[in-house]
């Protein structure tokens, strides 16, 4: 390489338009430079591979620079700077030549720039509001009616409270965060709200995780390229999980049969339906479809089993009473318990004020819930078995016999049983339920 000098007097000398060498670069290529009609003097590292050559540019030259100077200023390179900067480029190309040199540097990073772009467009898309949103879609393709449940609970208890965290990327949210969304709703008095976050959270994160070798979910999922789950690092509140203890007595219950029966029209045979069939989940029987009644019996369809699981059918009979309270009920059109012919179902909430409504003041701290513990608990006093009542109401059923093997119907038991609850509500209190007065009308006409 020729002194500084020498180089400099060459710049200050070239002809405008034209490319003029200044000094050979190590460890391959050579310093260029060019002088455009306004005098400004252009650097550039020019090297060949194989039979093409290509000129990259430096930057600009910085007469004013100081001439030792190594780094760019803010007008540009002194002629040591541009050196340096040239030795740079050629050196990166020597050490890469085995795989192609400066173009196959610079296809790498345009994969690597393009990667970074849809990684980000990815995260913006895969966010935990996303992931929340896509789970709620799935449980409402499956049909489970908890779907209302869990979109309810993430608006109020993640979306509205932790925008910023609801926005971060779903495989990015940690524990500690999912901690704190339970921590607000148990400090606004809802534990038993947050424990049900915490759950819906989960099974969201469960199903991203699961999509990877489960065909059956559907392949969005697997978008959120989920690893682990920061729900399942979180503890529950036990406290708020303990089962409700006040289910209402044999005498509560008798009251509430003397509340509902006199009730004319639709209202009252909502609610003396409910209660003639064992005081099945609210949301499940105001779900029941025309098509899924007949005569003598209703399916239901419990959603509350296995994730991923379709809702189970759940068949119960319909006795005299329970019947012709339904037949008031003029199932018509897609839903069966309607106030517009079956365009749309009664809601679980307007069921449950009618109860209180009735009820009034008969009996203390009534709430619709009661009512099924209580049909439970009045059940397990005339010695109808756990079984026959986990069947009736629906319950979990477990092991591999009962869910596999099994396949009685157990209409004819849970006829039984709810002959019994009929009998035990309508019956005043003595010794032998079986054997006192009826309490109103206990069979109304078919």
């Amino acid at each position: 390489m020729s002194d500084a000098k020498t180089i400099g007097e060459t710049i200050r000398t070239m002809r405008q338009g034209v490319f003029v060498t200044l000094c050979k670069v190590k460890p391959s290529g050579a310093l260029q430079a060019r002088k455009q009609i306004t005098g400004v003097v252009t650097f550039y590292w020019r090297y060949s591979i194989g039979a093409s050559s290509e000129r990259v540019v430096i930057g600009l030259y910085d007469p004013a620079a100081a001439p030792k100077s190594l780094t760019q200023t803010a007008r540009g390179y002194s002629i040591a700077a541009a050196v340096r900067a040239a030795e740079e480029k050629a050196l990166e190309h020597h050490n890469y030549r085995a795989d192609g040199g400066r173009p196959a540097i610079l296809a790498a990073r345009q994969q690597e720039k393009a990667a970074a772009i849809e990684a980000k467009k990815q995260a913006a898309v895969y966010t935990l509001a996303g992931l929340l949103a896509d789970y709620c879609d799935y449980l409402e393709q499956l049909g489970r009616p908890s779907h209302k449940d869990a979109r309810s609970i993430f608006a109020n208890h993640v979306l509205d409270p932790w925008p910023k965290v609801a926005a971060l990327p779903a495989r990015e949210v940690t524990g500690e965060q999912v901690a704190d969304m339970m921590r607000r709703a148990l400090e606004l008095g809802k534990g038993r709200t947050a424990n049900k976050l915490r759950s819906y959270v989960r099974a969201a994160y469960q199903t991203a995780r699961a999509a990877r070798s489960k065909a059956s979910i559907p392949l969005r999922f697997k978008g959120y390229n989920v690893t682990s789950n920061p729900a399942a690092d979180t503890e529950p509140d036990e406290t708020a999980n303990k089962a409700d203890k006040r289910p209402l007595s044999a005498d509560e219950l008798r009251t509430y049969w003397q509340a509902i029966e006199p009730v004319p029209g639709f209202k009252g045979a909502v609610l003396r339906l409910h209660l003639l069939t064992g005081g099945q989940r609210i949301e499940q029987l105001v779900n029941l479809k025309t098509a899924d009644v007949t005569k003598d019996s209703v399916t239901l369809f419990d959603g509350k089993g296995r994730p991923g699981k379709p809702p189970r059918p759940h068949t119960l009979p319909l006795i005299p009473t329970a019947a012709a309270a339904l037949r008031k009920c003029n199932p018509q059109g897609l839903f069966a318990l309607s106030t517009d012919s079956g365009v749309t179902h009664l809601a679980a909430t307007t069921l449950s004020a009618w109860a209180v409504e009735t009820v009034g003041d008969k009996i203390p701290d009534f709430q619709a819930k009661r009512i099924r513990s209580g049909v439970e608990t009045l059940l397990a006093s005339a010695r109808i078995g756990s079984e026959i009542r986990g069947r009736l109401q629906s319950h979990g059923i477990s092991g591999v016999q009962a869910r596999h093997y099994d396949g009685h119907d157990y209409m004819d038991e849970k006829r039984l049983a709810l002959q019994t609850l009929h009998k035990l509500v309508t019956t005043k209190k003595t010794g032998n339920p079986f054997s006192s007065e009826p309490v109103g009308n206990p069979e109304i006409a078919p």
